[in-house]
């Protein structure tokens, strides 16, 4: 019996004319005129479309709705189509175990059926969810990340040190491919603190003269500290000169510090998506990477799309998933809001301000939105905070919320200072409009709550509001 292999399953020249790479990607498509990234768009968008209609989830959820194939024809009608979100996947999963019935790579008999790559998800939000790929939807996520950190400085001469995750996550396994695949980059699969332990990671960069670290800078920041607690000091005796990860509204300037005077660039993509928008050299907003994603800023309680800067729910489609898994407006949960001036570079990519949190993790307080992700740009303020902190959301007999923010401090400050625990409250109410309580623990204090150390991303909410009957 022949089976095919994963290259020869997919036109890989074809891909690269699809979405270019390097400087035919910033000084082509991304100056091209809206009305050219439009064309290609709605033509990658087509045969997504006729995609879908082939699989079960999309019959169903469409049908549903009230849509007919031939309802939509191009780009221009998407919001005759409905949003979705992981709360329709996991029911999928339910229905249609193990792997639901989104994807439809398994609607052909074992000879015919493509080539495909299970992932999941990390199960920030909950369960862990099946993310299926195919070779070239992989392999386009892998270029996307390669890309990115192109158009961010990165050069052939760079050793990459890379905090991801492996497992059955996406994460460590599809940035591993895109420096192999897409750089010229040596490349230090190091993971997590629990695959590979801190104190060897920082041995490792030093050994290895590493220049740039790629992550989540929560985890990046937690390696300084370690850099320093054995005598090194990360700029002199570890040349990182760049930090490309996922920023949000960390100060940039405080982890800039920590590692030297190192450069950061922030990217934000989703596991079911892969890179959606990016920082580039101007730092100025992150630019869309709108040949492969096409991204909607809606009211998350009307779906009204917003074209102004009020912040919104971003909605992906994936614009080259049109084999295994097509993803057609998809609502990641992730809040920002589009930014209308002028790019000072040239670029013709539409930009969003960046992630400002999550409207699915989101706290409502006396009337006021907080949301959990957004603290730390807050908390950075204060010289004693470590940059570590969890949250837990509690609802007492009568029905009021209340959110806890529990706060690691440096070693130099008492815990009982209450004097200090005032000054952080005060400083969150003041920024925020509500009240929030605050507990002061010590560095570390925080961890086995976050999983800081075996998780990509650390949890930033325990919601204990659901124990507990109003």
């Amino acid at each position: 019996m022949s089976f095919p292999y994963y290259f020869e399953s997919f036109d890989h020249a074809q891909m690269l004319r699809d979405f270019p790479i390097g400087t035919s990607f910033t000084q082509d498509f991304a100056r091209r005129s809206r009305e050219d990234i439009h064309v290609h768009q709605d033509r990658l968008f087509h045969r997504c479309v006729l995609r879908a209609w082939e699989i079960p989830f999309y019959q169903r959820l469409w049908s549903r709705h009230g849509v007919k194939p031939g309802d939509v024809m191009s780009l221009d009608d998407i919001t005759k189509l409905p949003v979705f979100d992981k709360s329709d996947l996991m029911h999928s999963l339910a229905e249609h175990p193990p792997y639901g019935d989104y994807h439809g790579f398994d609607h052909r008999s074992i000879t015919d059926r493509p080539v495909t790559v299970v992932h999941t998800t990390s199960g920030t939000t909950g369960r862990p969810q099946v993310v299926l790929f195919s070779p070239k939807s992989r392999e386009v996520q892998a270029l996307l990340v390669a890309r990115i950190w192109r158009m961010q400085g990165l050069r052939s001469d760079d050793v990459i040190h890379s905090v991801y995750g492996h497992g059955m996550i996406n994460g460590g396994h599809f940035i591993r491919e895109a420096a192999l695949h897409y750089t010229n980059c040596l490349f230090l699969s190091a993971g997590t603190g629990k695959e590979t332990r801190s104190t060897t990671q920082i041995e490792l960069m030093r050994d290895m003269r590493v220049t740039v670290i790629v992550g989540f800078t929560d985890y990046i920041r937690q390696l300084a500290e370690t850099a320093r607690s054995m005598g090194l000091d990360p700029g002199r005796d570890l040349p990182v000169r760049a930090i490309l990860g996922h920023v949000g509204r960390e100060p940039r300037l405080t982890l800039s510090k920590a590692w030297g005077g190192a450069e950061i660039f922030d990217w934000y993509g989703v596991a079911d998506t892969g890179p959606i928008a990016a920082e580039g050299l101007d730092r100025d907003g992150m630019y869309v990477m709108e040949d492969a994603q096409y991204l909607e800023i809606i009211d998350g309680m009307t779906s009204k799309v917003l074209q102004d800067e009020t912040p919104g729910d971003m909605v992906v489609t994936s614009l080259y998933r049109d084999d295994v898994y097509p993803l057609i407006r998809f609502n990641t949960h992730d809040l920002s809001a589009w930014r209308l001036d002028k790019s000072t570079i040239g670029l013709s990519l539409r930009r969003i301000v960046g992630v400002l949190g999550r409207s699915d993790n989101m706290v409502k307080l006396r009337g006021i939105n907080v949301y959990p992700l957004a603290l730390a740009a807050i908390l950075n303020e204060r010289p004693e905070f470590t940059g570590e902190y969890i949250c837990r959301a509690t609802r007492d007999g009568t029905g009021r919320d209340d959110l806890t923010v529990i706060i690691e401090i440096r070693s130099q400050y008492a815990l009982s200072n209450t004097a200090l625990e005032q000054r952080f409250a005060e400083l969150l109410a003041q920024r925020i409009g509500v009240e929030l309580r605050v507990e002061l623990v010590a560095a570390g204090g925080t961890a086995s709550l976050t999983q800081i150390d075996s998780r990509q991303k650390p949890i930033r909410l325990i919601d204990d509001r659901s124990k507990t009957n109003p």
